[in-house]
């Protein structure tokens, strides 16, 4: 098992013991492991926003012409700045599909963990009331008003 796994926001037994020994050590290192657990799914999508934001901000920040990162770089051949302004625009289409992609995927795996969860409350319940017919004999009706 690597070690993402076993630090992922999620209630597992390492992320429970490190959010202890964090309130044991010093507080606040106990409630920012706690916040990490409770919203850590939401820790990717705020850094992406936030990185964004940031190259955003100093695009124009960058070194002279013939920067690294410049993205109005030119070259003196203009069928090869063609060539590169096409090649840069379907690397961000493709960008586009896989967060598209992602996005999907995610919604999926959050309706299979509501349809789980459901299917683990209808089983609870069904258990509740074949015990209660057991103990009472038949199980009354709950109505709602």
């Amino acid at each position: 098992m690597n070690q993402s796994a076993l630090l992922r926001p999620d209630w597992t037994p390492a992320t429970i013991a490190l959010m202890i020994l964090g309130f044991v050590v010093f507080w606040p290192l106990g409630l920012a492991m706690l916040a990490y657990i409770l919203f850590g799914d939401r820790l990717r999508g705020f850094k992406r926003d936030i990185n964004e934001a940031t190259d955003g901000m100093f695009a124009g920040c960058r070194r002279g012409p013939r920067g690294r990162h410049r993205s109005h770089f030119t070259s003196d051949n203009v069928v090869f700045d063609d060539w590169r302004k096409a090649e840069l625009d379907r690397l961000e289409q493709e960008r586009r599909k896989l967060d598209e992609m992602r996005a999907e995927f995610d919604t999926y795996v959050r309706e299979l963990r509501r349809a789980k969860d459901q299917d683990e409350f209808d089983r609870f319940m069904r258990e509740r009331n074949n015990v209660k017919r057991d103990d009472n004999g038949p199980a009354a009706e709950f109505q709602t008003p």
